[in-house]
């Protein structure tokens, strides 16, 4: 039996990241030095439209990275947006729908066709539905968006050879997930239920939110595992909080609720240009690519909850989305 979860609700989200905002200590990792340079590594963010994920694809085309930008329909402007603000010319866009597998599976058809490899898959794109939403393939959209599409990307790009595990001392792909320290507010994940549309409205959005982080973070330390059984790192991959951020992430809130949480985001959250510090670090930073497993909140490391850390949490999760990834290539 699944233990009973920890509700949290919109006003304690804000509430909490506020805390550790005000709460910060000491960091355990510096930012990465502005002469640090990814030149001629090949890097996709998703969700790179805006906010965080933004941000992230400007530094990082900055640095030198060549840019994919996968983003859903509706945004060609940002291509251009990113060059200018970058000063970079290496930069596109892949169009892809994660609450869609169809889209996805199309996406890593494109990037397969092509004969792209990825250096740095920034696994960033996400969102807080106000009620519950149901995906053409019949999941929760907060489920699938987390984690489900990310779990067929990711297996779809090692089978197609889009990212290539290290080989003979070669330099380890990166892999790295924006989750959340809500993912706290969920003890455990209800494997029975896993991914099922259910109803629910406002007052549970935040709940639903946590869970799909605590999926994501199981999977994260899984995927850490599976590809890494031995004592080198062949890809690394790590998951990071950034903390209260500034983002549009808050964008389908009820009209109601818009005067209360946009200006506290404004007020009390900071800017998408100061909270990509921890992802750049573990997109950048040469001792990240060398480790594996690393979570950072803020600038600062810590562990993972206790759900999240266990193997066999992680195996029971990993056995159960296998079935939602094969089902997944019927949907295309």
């Amino acid at each position: 039996m699944s233990q009973a979860p920890k509700k949290r609700t919109v006003v304690n989200a804000i509430t909490g990241a506020v805390r550790d905002f005000r709460n910060l200590r000491t960091p355990d990792v510096e930012p990465v030095p502005n002469d640090v340079r990814i030149d001629g590594k090949t890097c996709l963010v998703t969700g790179a439209n805006s906010g965080l994920g933004r941000a992230a694809a400007i530094e990082l085309a900055r640095r030198g990275g060549t840019m994919i930008l996968a983003c859903r329909p509706g945004h060609d402007e940002t291509c251009d947006e990113i060059k200018e603000a970058s000063g970079s010319e290496t930069v596109e866009m892949v169009e892809v729908d994660l609450a869609d597998i169809r889209s996805v599976h199309r996406c890593c058809d494109e990037l397969q066709q092509r004969g792209l490899q990825i250096d740095i898959a920034l696994m960033n794109a996400g969102l807080m539905t106000p009620t519950a939403r149901e995906t053409p393939q019949g999941y929760d959209t907060m489920f699938a968006v987390h984690f489900l599409s990310k779990r067929v990307m990711i297996d779809r790009w090692l089978a197609d050879g889009v990212i290539r595990p290290a080989e003979d001392g070669g330099e380890p792909p990166r892999i790295v997930f924006v989750s959340s320290e809500s993912h706290r507010s969920y003890e455990a994940i209800e494997f029975e239920r896993l991914g099922e549309y259910t109803e629910y409205g406002i007052k549970e959005s935040m709940r639903h939110y946590g869970l799909s982080k605590l999926v994501l973070s199981t999977y994260a330390t899984e995927l850490s595992r599976r590809l890494n059984p031995s004592d080198t790192t062949d890809v690394a991959v790590h998951a990071l909080c950034p903390g209260g951020v500034s983002t549009r992430i808050a964008r389908d809130a009820p009209a109601l609720l818009k005067p209360i949480v946009n200006p506290a985001l404004r007020l009390f959250f900071r800017s998408p240009e100061k909270a990509i510090a921890p992802i750049i670090y573990l997109c950048c930073a040469p001792e990240a690519g060398t480790s594996t497993g690393m979570y950072l909140h803020l600038m600062n490391r810590k562990p993972v909850s206790e759900s999240a850390a266990d193997p066999g949490n992680g195996t029971r999760l990993w056995e159960a989305s296998e079935t939602m990834v094969a089902k997944s290539r019927d949907a295309t």
